[in-house]
């Protein structure tokens, strides 16, 4: 073979392994743009499918409902507390007990979805007089309510707690009804539901306590 026909096929192998180098790449670009693509539609998808699950469909109701339970929770909570150290009875000391343990998790949990929607989250540790100022709220009790039984000790402790008890879960019920029917959250209609539940069987408990049920 001449050396011509040598440098021709050289030249000619050249250009055709840098077609095919420019063709790798071109189509590697190809993928990876599509791949680029792919990804932002399933990233986009992953970002809108898998938020935090308490930043869900909502309305003005939920938010009125976690912004109000939360306060009359606290409230509740309060209440509770002033059992161990006060009440005579064992049976109003259990019941505080259980009140505590089940609505300290709901009030976290309202809060969570407060903050997941961008709401304002109402502050903890509320005093007499800001309570006061949402007695208007159902079921919520006054400060001299609540100065009154602070003050309480005994089986007058223990009549009072049952009474004040008995109209602050009347209002909780009345509140988480009104969320069951207006409400959009799932998980909003979910607690107001198990609000209703829990808190009407406790009614039923107190009345009886009370000699009223």
């Amino acid at each position: 073979m001449t050396s011509r026909n040598l440098t021709r096929r050289a030249v000619l192998g050249a250009v055709a392994l840098t077609s095919a180098l420019v063709l790798t790449a071109c189509g590697g670009g190809g993928d990876g743009d599509g791949g680029a693509a792919t990804h932002g539609a399933h990233g986009g998808h992953g970002a809108s499918a898998t938020p935090d699950a308490s930043a869900g469909a909502h309305n003005a109701q939920d938010v009125a409902f976690a912004q109000g339970m939360i306060p009359h929770h606290q409230q509740a909570l309060e209440m509770a507390r002033l059992a161990d150290g006060r009440a005579s009875s064992p049976r109003v000391k259990d019941l505080a007990a259980r009140i505590e343990k089940a609505q300290d998790p709901e009030i976290r949990t309202m809060t969570g979805w407060l903050k997941s929607w961008g709401e304002d989250v109402p502050m903890a540790g509320m005093d007499h007089s800001q309570h006061s100022g949402m007695s208007g709220m159902a079921g919520m009790m006054s400060e001299a309510d609540m100065t009154a039984l602070k003050k309480a000790d005994g089986k007058d402790f223990d009549t009072r707690f049952l009474s004040l008890m008995v109209q602050h879960h009347q209002g909780a019920v009345e509140m988480a009804a009104t969320e069951k029917r207006k409400g959009r959250s799932g998980a909003a209609k979910r607690m107001a539901d198990a609000i209703v539940t829990a808190q009407n069987a406790e009614i039923r408990e107190m009345k009886g306590l009370l000699g009223t049920g």
